[in-house]
C-alpha cells in the first residue's frame, strides 16, 4: 500500500529480533525504503544481515554518537527523510529497579529520561537541518500508552519521560509543519516482544483483543505515518492498544 520509493529511513533500537524496531525496518524495506538501523551492541550487524540493510553501533543517550550515526547514514545511504525514534524503555547493559516517586534515586531518574526523551531529543534534532533543507521529513516517534493515558505503580520515570515524549511530537510538528516535516506518535499498549514478561503478557490477554499485540501491528502503524499517504496528519497520537485504555471497569466483573 505504501511505496517509499527509495527513501532514506533511520529506525533506532532495532537490536532485538523479536522487537518493535526490528518490525519496522522489516516493514519499511518491503515497502521500498533504504534503511540504516542501530542498536548499543554489535548485534545489531546481524540483524542488519538478516534484513539487508545498513547498521551502525550507538549510544544515543550521547548526542556526538547521535550526531555521528546520521553523518553515516548521510555519507552511505543519503540524508535520514523518515525518521522511527523507537530507541528506550530497556538498553543491554543497563537497568534500574522499579520504584515510587518519593524512592527514587537521581540516578534513576535521570536514565528514564536519557533513554527515552534525552535520546529522541539528539535524534529529531540531528534530523531537521537535512530535513528542512530537502522540505521534506517523516519523524514518527514510539511512545507508549503509560504516561500520556494510563499508569503504572512504580513506573513514575519511564512514564513521565513517555508523556515527554508526545509534548515533543506535538512541538515539533508544530514548529516545523510548513517545511514539510510531520512529527507524530505510535502509544503502544501490551505487545508481546522478547522483554515481556509473563504479569504483562497475562495483562495483554485482559484487553478487549484478548491478547497482546504483535510488534508488526505497531509496524504498520509506523509505516504509515512515515509514509507520503500521511501527508496531512501531523501532531497526531496514534494508540495501538487492542482498546485496553477504553475499558473504565477492570477486573469488575
Amino acid at each position: 500500500m505504501f511505496n517509499f520509493n527509495n527513501r532514506v529511513a533511520l529506525v533506532t533500537g532495532a537490536g532485538s529480533v523479536d522487537g518493535i524496531g526490528f518490525a519496522i525496518a522489516k516493514a519499511l524495506i518491503s515497502a521500498g525504503a533504504r534503511v540504516c538501523i542501530t542498536a548499543t551492541s554489535s548485534r545489531i550487524f546481524e540483524r542488519a544481515t538478516a534484513l539487508g540493510c545498513m547498521a551502525h553501533i550507538a549510544d544515543l543517550t550521547d548526542p556526538k554518537q547521535a550526531a555521528a550515526l546520521f553523518a553515516a547514514v548521510a555519507e552511505r545511504l543519503g540524508s535520514v527523510e523518515v525518521l522511527i525514534n523507537n530507541a528506550g524503555m530497556v538498553q543491554n547493559g543497563k537497568s534500574v529497579a522499579q520504584a515510587k516517586l518519593g524512592g527514587m534515586s537521581d540516578a534513576a531518574w535521570a536514565h528514564h529520561l536519557g533513554l527515552n526523551i534525552g535520546v529522541t531529543f539528539h535524534c529529531i534534532r540531528a534530523a531537521l537541518p537535512a530535513m528542512q533543507a530537502a522540505g521534506y521529513g517523516r519523524i514518527v516517534n514510539i511512545a507508549s500508552v503509560t504516561g500520556p493515558m494510563v499508569a503504572i505503580d512504580g513506573s513514575s520515570g519511564y512514564a513521565t519521560a513517555k508523556a515527554a515524549i508526545t509534548g515533543m511530537t506535538r512541538s515539533v510538528a508544530l514548529e516545523y509543519g510548513r517545511e514539510g516535516i510531520t512529527c507524530n506518535a505510535v502509544l503502544p499498549g501490551w505487545i508481546a516482544t522478547a522483554s515481556s514478561n509473563a504479569k504483562e503478557i497475562r495483562a495483554g490477554r485482559a484487553t478487549p483483543a484478548g491478547r497482546p499485540g504483535s510488534p508488526a501491528e505497531v509496524a504498520a502503524c509506523a509505516v504509515f505515518l512515515g509514509s507520503d499517504a500521511a501527508a496531512y496528519v501531523n501532531g497526531a497520537m496514534l494508540v495501538v492498544d487492542g482498546g485496553n485504555t477504553l475499558t473504565e471497569m477492570k477486573g469488575a466483573f
